[in-house]
């Protein structure tokens, strides 16, 4: 046994995965990382499953999906679970980063780790929305086209742009065929870059609820974390089976189940829950330009949450004004996904423009003013009270 962790390739595996120097005071807030990977595990393996009997061809492609349901041996399991594991896919990412916000997991030294986490997430809104499109479905056909002729904005290239995504002048067997190819790729490239993510964390150590990294004893990852992620993974998975087994459909539109019509257009295209609070920031601004560029700027946003200076409070939980502002912008991505599910019309465009204008603000303004704020008042007391940090 230590012969063979003597040998480069395993000791490194070791070290990562077994003998990882943990901090003991990690809470289950921390099994959603583990969770997001086991998602991602799953969705490559249902893939390349489901990849064996799809056939990307606009007239068999709804009729394969329908095979694979009906005929395929547990071909309904693998797709009910490629398809809601999606979903839960992002639940898990979502709450992660939430997570990451919460105790300021992205500062120094982890802000590459917060980088590659982001690049994850946005490869993860491309290979979703490529994968919405394979059934071939009434929302899959429309909001192919929808999308894709948002690239009609950009100047000069765009209209060039669409007919390469296309293969032709209209949305069609070609764009199917490099959507399924692309697909197909993309969990590969997101499972590169969450190899990267864990080495980057790994090398920086891992942040615990307090934030004071050096000064919190620690443990090895085996076994006492292994056990706590598995107990999260058999609620995740209970969860999750609750879905496959009984309400399959309940997290897909009802028109993604009828077949692909170029001639009926859906009465209102929305995409799927997960992409709402961009595709309201998309639809604030009237201008298809503006808000392609306001959407972008949505999500490179959060790249710029990692460059905040390293002496900042470290964890929310010591603070009054930062924690009152971070759950004022879960509140807010909530409103805004809400409002990306109702038709454009009033009061909702109202709503949806005021909560962009609060998202934009907490990102590059609340957030890190709050931060200075508090800095600043935690060095007052300080000076004023030096009797309160020398017991410290």
């Amino acid at each position: 046994m230590f012969r063979l962790i003597n040998i480069p390739v395993i000791s490194n595996f070791y070290s990562h995965i077994v003998s990882y120097p943990t901090p003991v005071n990690l809470t289950y807030a921390w099994s959603f990382g583990s969770l997001a990977g086991i998602c991602l595990g799953i969705q490559i393996i249902t893939g390349i499953f489901l990849a064996m009997h799809y056939v990307p061809h606009i007239d068999l492609a709804f009729d394969s999906v329908e095979h694979i349901l009906r005929d395929v041996h547990y071909g309904w399991l693998i797709k009910h679970l490629h398809a809601n594991g999606a979903s839960f896919f992002f639940v898990a990412v979502y709450i992660h980063m939430g997570r990451s916000l919460y105790f300021r997991s992205y500062l120094k030294p982890r802000s590459l780790v917060w980088v590659t986490g982001v690049i994850i997430f946005i490869l993860m809104m491309a290979t979703a929305f490529i994968g919405y499109v394979l059934p071939w479905g009434q929302m899959s056909l429309w909001g192919a086209t929808v999308i894709t002729n948002l690239f009609t904005a950009i100047p000069f290239f765009g209209e060039k742009i669409v007919l390469w995504l296309w293969g032709g002048f209209s949305v069609g067997n070609a764009t199917l065929n490099r959507f399924f190819s692309i697909h197909y790729l993309l969990p590969f490239i997101i499972a590169i870059f969450a190899v990267l993510h864990i080495i980057f964390l790994h090398d920086a150590g891992s942040n615990n609820p307090l934030g004071i990294n050096f000064l919190v004893d620690k443990i090895t990852f085996y076994t006492y974390f292994y056990l706590k992620d598995v107990l999260s993974l058999i609620l995740f998975i209970t969860l999750l089976s609750f879905f496959i087994f009984y309400s399959p459909n309940y997290l897909g539109h009802p028109d993604n189940y009828i077949k692909a019509n170029a001639l009926v257009t859906p009465a209102h295209i929305v995409p799927e829950w997960y992409f709402l609070p961009f595709y309201a920031i998309l639809r604030t601004v009237p201008n298809k330009l503006g808000g392609v560029i306001l959407m972008v700027l949505s999500l490179i946003s959060f790249f710029f949450i990692g460059l905040f200076p390293y002496y900042y409070t470290r964890s929310l939980r010591f603070t009054i004004f930062s924690k009152v502002g971070f759950f004022i912008f879960v509140l807010t991505v909530i409103t805004l996904g809400w409002v990306g599910s109702m038709p454009i019309q009033s009061p909702y465009n109202t709503i949806g423009f005021i909560a962009t204008v609060i998202f934009f603000m907490y990102i590059h303004l609340i957030s890190p003013g709050l931060a200075i704020l508090e800095y600043a008042l935690c060095t007052r007391a300080w000076i004023l009270f030096p009797e309160k940090k020398n017991k410290k």
